[in-house]
């Protein structure tokens, strides 16, 4: 086996045909990183016969006395089964980057272990997930362990809804509580908008405590991935907030008046006129909140006339699927439910344009016990998604000794 440098155009193309490629293995993410103080390589592994059967993209930057620490996103583009690969690979790899003074690579290889339904029942088990960790551990990659919430680097659990049969099939699908907060955000007149560079300040705004990455992070990203990288604003529209809230409470008033009369005619005895008492009573509730609906939408209006933009989010569009990178909200608004219409309406878009899925990021692992994800996995696995675990984080040490001496001056902060 040889390694050598990629050209960035053949590297591209190998990730673009490997089953673990993604957005994150690309010269496209690679630029982006610079931001972030990283350099880069595209290194290829070559077998005997010179057939490029492996490659990966490394961001690394000095952390310790001039030493570097490598990061290679989302794992390298291997196959992991082969355990004399991943031994000759990693002889070789460890060889080459000991001369360029590299203290270890992190790695989190997206190779799934399952597939589990909302309430973690599983789906699907990969059969060769033992094997694989067994041959990774025996060459010295140091398993982060199974994770269950956000331990490590990237998320080892996320949900990805699969676009297989058409929307209007797919929103039967969504459970109850996504499809009831969907209608609610509609009802309140938010309305989805994709936004341009000009508007990436206002994302950055519901964003930037999140991540705590700058502005220019978020630009590199939209100027380096060259159209496939896009904003989608949520926006309330008070014109058609307070047509909407109008036509509910309307509807409502006029059920409510039926009701009455019904009540004054005296025409129904013991349980049906109790039934119809309780039916006066609820319609009572529902039209005072129609009513106070439409007070907040002209006061929204009387604010706000050319409406206002609570949430947004980072989308990126590589092969077949489309990734959630970044999500925010104004936690004013919070009661509009814009981020829930926000995934729905790409859903529905990257559906009809013909992706096959949409990852829409991390979720924890524990599915039975409350915790202060509970609400983010019950509404990202609403959308019909599947969660789906990945292997986890390793760490292969290049320097062993150095390592140590960094490791013991980051327990002494």
């Amino acid at each position: 086996m040889k390694i050598i440098t990629l050209k960035e155009e053949v590297f591209d193309s190998f990730v673009k045909q490997h089953k673990y490629g993604n957005p994150y293995q690309t010269s496209n993410y690679a630029k982006v990183m610079t931001k972030e103080g990283y350099n880069y390589h595209y290194l290829g592994f070559l077998n005997n016969s010179n057939d490029l059967i492996g490659a990966t993209m490394l961001i690394y930057k000095p952390i310790f006395w001039g030493y570097k620490y490598a990061y290679a996103p989302y794992g390298f583009l291997i196959d992991y089964t082969n355990s004399d690969l991943v031994e000759e690979l990693t002889i070789k790899l460890r060889k080459l980057l000991f001369k360029q003074k590299f203290i270890y690579i992190k790695m989190n290889p997206l190779i799934h272990c399952t597939e589990r339904m909302m309430n973690g029942n599983m789906v699907s088990y990969n059969p060769e997930i033992n094997d694989i960790l067994e041959i990774l551990q025996k060459n010295d990659y140091i398993h982060h362990g199974f994770n269950r919430f956000f331990e490590t680097k990237k998320p080892r659990f996320t949900a990805i809804t699969k676009l297989i049969e058409p929307n209007e099939k797919l929103y039967y699908k969504l459970s109850k509580n996504v499809r009831n907060k969907i209608n609610k955000a509609i009802s309140c007149g938010v309305e989805i908008h994709q936004g341009t560079m000009e508007d990436l300040s206002t994302l950055y705004e519901f964003i930037k405590r999140k991540q705590r990455k700058s502005i220019e992070f978020y630009r590199s990203i939209l100027e380096n991935f060259d159209g496939n990288a896009e904003i989608y604003l949520a926006h309330i529209n008070p014109t058609k907030y307070i047509k909407k809230s109008q036509e509910l409470y309307e509807k409502e008033y006029n059920k409510n008046e039926e009701l009455n009369q019904i009540l004054q005619n005296n025409s129904r005895k013991g349980k049906n006129l109790t039934k119809i008492i309780n039916k006066k009573m609820e319609s009572d509730k529902v039209l005072g909140l129609y009513h106070e609906n439409l007070t907040i939408a002209s006061k929204l209006f009387q604010e706000y006339p050319e409406g206002v933009t609570i949430g947004g989010c980072m989308v990126i569009k590589y092969n077949q699927g489309v990734y959630l990178v970044i999500e925010g909200l104004d936690k004013n608004y919070r009661n509009y439910n814009g981020n829930y219409l926000l995934k729905w309406e790409l859903i529905k878009k990257f559906n009809n344009a013909g992706y096959n899925f949409f990852d829409l990021n991390g979720i924890s692992g524990e599915f039975n016990e409350k915790h202060k994800y509970s609400g983010l996995n019950e509404m990202k696995l609403g959308y019909n998604a599947s969660a789906i675990e990945y292997i986890g984080e390793f760490d292969l040490i290049i320097n062993k000794t150095i390592y140590n001496m960094y490791q013991k001056k980051n327990k002494k902060k």
